[in-house]
C-alpha cells in the first residue's frame, strides 16, 4: 500500500519576508524547514543564552525578525510565523 504525502500547513512551502530571508535565504520553505534553518543559524552563530539554552540572544538579523533582543525558543516559532506568507 502506498501512502501519498499529505499537504498540511506544516509542509506547504511559504515565502519568507525580506528580514527572515536575510537569515535563512529567500527560497520558499515548509514551516518545519524554516525552524530547522533558524536553529542552524542560531547554533552556528552561538546565539543561545549560555545560562539558559532555551533563550535566544538576537543579533542584528534576528532582531529584525523578533523585534526584541531575547526570545524563548517557544516564542521564536510564533514570531517567525509572522514573517512567512
Amino acid at each position: 500500500m502506498t501512502t501519498a504525502k499529505k499537504h498540511t500547513a506544516f509542509n506547504r512551502a511559504l515565502t519568507p519576508s525580506a528580514e527572515l530571508a536575510a537569515v535563512i535565504g529567500a527560497t520558499p520553505q515548509p514551516r518545519t524547514e524554516v525552524v530547522k534553518l533558524m536553529w542552524e543559524y542560531i547554533k552556528a552563530n552561538n546565539l543561545q543564552n549560555p545560562k539558559n539554552k532555551r533563550n535566544i540572544l538576537a543579533d542584528t538579523k534576528l532582531k529584525a525578525v523578533f523585534g526584541k533582543d531575547e526570545v524563548t525558543m517557544f516564542e521564536m516559532t510564533g514570531l517567525v510565523g509572522k514573517h512567512l506568507s
